[in-house]
């Protein structure tokens, strides 16, 4: 599958500005990180595009219709127990076990984190945001609620990196398309 063609297939099931910018940063960092650990950056970039692909008609079945719509479309079964796996014990007992399943277990929900903390800066940028920066917004019990810190700390320890890492390996990879996500 090409980029293109996961693209075109992430549209046909979701028209949201905004979630559309979440697929794009999670695709970004997705990229990021299989550079960093020297894996295929299109295989998972294309899965990080593609993650949510059944979140915005399908709420309620989130990570459940998924596999439905992406065998339709004739997607590998690879990319659709990645695309599963993403929720485990959020809305699915599908656990992550390859590299790039557990990096997006974990990047997911921090792109929500990152994308915040960017717009509540005076230059609402990704471009000068740091990871301490994150780090602040991360303890204060207020900011972006619905971010489960806990998940992304055991996330962290399951790819095998110090949270700090993964969060600037996301800042990193949300600023080669801060443009697209209006964060430049």
């Amino acid at each position: 599958m090409t980029r293109n063609e996961a693209l075109q297939l992430y549209r046909q099931y979701n028209s949201s500005d905004s979630l559309y910018k979440h697929a794009l940063s999670v695709e970004a960092v997705m990229r990021r990180f299989a550079r960093e650990m020297g894996h295929d950056v299109d295989y998972w970039g294309i899965v990080g595009l593609l993650h949510d692909i059944d979140y915005e008609q399908y709420p309620d079945e989130h990570c459940k219709k998924a596999p439905e719509l992406l065998s339709t479309a004739g997607v590998s079964d690879d990319i659709i127990h990645a695309v599963v796996s993403h929720g485990w014990t959020l809305c699915s007992d599908v656990e992550p076990v390859h590299p790039m399943e557990k990096v997006l277990f974990t990047i997911d929900e921090l792109t929500g984190l990152v994308t915040a903390t960017a717009l509540m800066r005076p230059s609402k940028s990704l471009m000068d945001l740091e990871v301490k920066s994150v780090k602040k917004k991360w303890k204060t019990k207020g900011f972006s609620v619905g971010v489960d810190r806990e998940l992304i700390a055991r996330g962290s320890q399951m790819v095998g990196m110090e949270l700090d890492q993964v969060i600037q390996l996301t800042i990193e990879g949300m600023r080669e398309i801060a443009p697209e996500l209006d964060l430049a």
